[in-house]
C-alpha cells in the first residue's frame, strides 16, 4: 500500500497517535469563511507514523490509496481515534452544586438539569 507523508505549520494536537486514522476535505473561501462546499470527511488512511508532533513542522505519514492531488491546495485535515483501543469510562468526576436564596420570602425552585456522555465513543 502506498503512504503519504503530511507536513504542517504549527504543532500536532497531543492526542494525535500512531494508529488513528486521517480524514481529509478539500476547502475553499466564500466570502470571509473557508468552507468545504459540503463534500465532507474522506478517510486518508491509517497513522503509521507521527514526525515531531510537538515542532512548528510536524509531519504525520498514513498508509493510503488515496492520491494527494485529490487533497487539492489547503485540505483541512483531522483524525479519528480507535474505538476499540480508546474508549473511555468514568474517571471519577463529580460536581458540587450549593443553592443559595438570600430573601426570606416564600421561594420555589421549578427544576435542575444534568446531562452525561461518552465523549471518546
Amino acid at each position: 500500500m502506498a503512504s503519504v507523508t503530511l507536513t504542517f505549520s504549527a504543532p500536532l494536537n497531543v492526542s494525535c497517535q500512531v494508529g488513528d486514522t486521517a480524514y481529509f476535505t478539500a476547502t475553499s473561501t466564500s466570502g470571509e469563511f473557508t468552507t468545504d462546499g459540503g463534500a465532507g470527511l474522506t478517510e486518508i488512511g491509517q497513522i503509521r507514523e507521527v514526525v515531531n508532533p510537538t515542532s512548528n513542522t510536524p509531519a504525520i505519514i498514513c498508509d493510503t490509496s488515496v492520491a494527494s492531488s485529490e487533497f487539492g491546495s489547503s485540505p483541512f485535515i483531522a483524525f479519528g481515534k480507535d474505538r476499540s483501543a480508546n474508549t473511555s469510562s468514568i474517571l471519577g468526576y463529580y460536581a458540587e452544586t450549593k443553592f443559595v436564596c438570600d430573601d426570606t420570602s416564600k421561594a420555589e425552585l421549578f427544576a435542575i438539569n444534568t446531562s452525561i456522555f461518552e465523549s471518546s465513543k
